[in-house]
């Protein structure tokens, strides 16, 4: 692939703009810099550098962010900082979407990618992928609320209960709960229908895979095969 092309695949802007990139020796590929924006190179395992910042090449965007609270899950937000403000602006060029959303004051794994399939194969109910949460409540837990998480509570305006596939008491006010949908504010809205409200919400896993422990509130990585494989085991 040319140089011009990797970079516009890479989302560093229009062909234009990566010309003018290249033109004015800003990009470097093993170190030196290339002024050819036809110079071909095999793009497996291809890092090259902008303006002296690190790119490594990725054919398609499959990434971690560990969300902090504050911000919320959409290009436009209405009242908070979006997380894309916390993404290389690359990402945002080459179209990543969110792999679902979590509330502005939820915290914890979101995954973007500019994957359609990748993106319908984890937000589709069909697929039933486990998500796991972990949830500080405002009252004391009990047996007869987990249960009601278990068995299923029926949520303001659904025809069909919604059961968690596990809920349980990791303390007195801290609830594990792992579901298989991504309906609007579900967690919050199963524990105020078994008796009991959210004050803090931090989505930990999706699928096998678990927020990674050193990745930073606000930080980002790519998710490489590993990653990918545990993704789509259930946990």
């Amino acid at each position: 692939m040319n140089l011009e092309s990797i970079l516009f695949t890479q989302g560093f802007g229009s062909r234009r703009q990566c010309r003018a990139l290249i033109a004015e020796a800003r990009v470097a590929v093993t170190g030196e810099p290339c002024t050819d924006p036809h110079a071909t190179f095999d793009t497996s395992g291809l890092a090259f550098t902008v303006d002296g910042q690190p790119w490594p090449f990725h054919e398609r965007a499959y990434i971690a962010l560990n969300k902090p609270a504050g911000y919320e899950c959409s290009r436009d937000p209405q009242h908070h900082l979006s997380v894309f403000h916390l993404l290389p602006p690359q990402f945002a060029e080459r179209n990543v979407q969110c792999v679902g959303r979590l509330d502005q004051d939820t915290t914890g794994l979101l995954l973007l990618s500019d994957d359609g399939q990748f993106v319908h194969a984890f937000t589709s109910p069909r697929r039933k992928v486990p998500k796991v949460y972990f949830a500080t409540t405002r009252h004391p837990l009990d047996e007869t609320q987990l249960r009601a998480l278990r068995e299923g509570v029926l949520l303001h305006g659904e025809r069909e209960p919604s059961a968690a596939v596990a809920a349980s008491a990791r303390g007195e006010r801290e609830l594990e709960l792992t579901v298989l949908e991504g309906k609007y504010h579900q967690v919050k809205r199963m524990v105020a229908a078994a008796g009991n409200r959210v004050e803090a919400l931090h989505r930990e896993r999706i699928g096998g895979f678990a927020l990674p422990a050193g990745l930073a509130p606000g930080a980002w990585q790519w998710l490489d095969a590993a990653a990918l494989d545990a993704l789509r085991s259930k946990g």
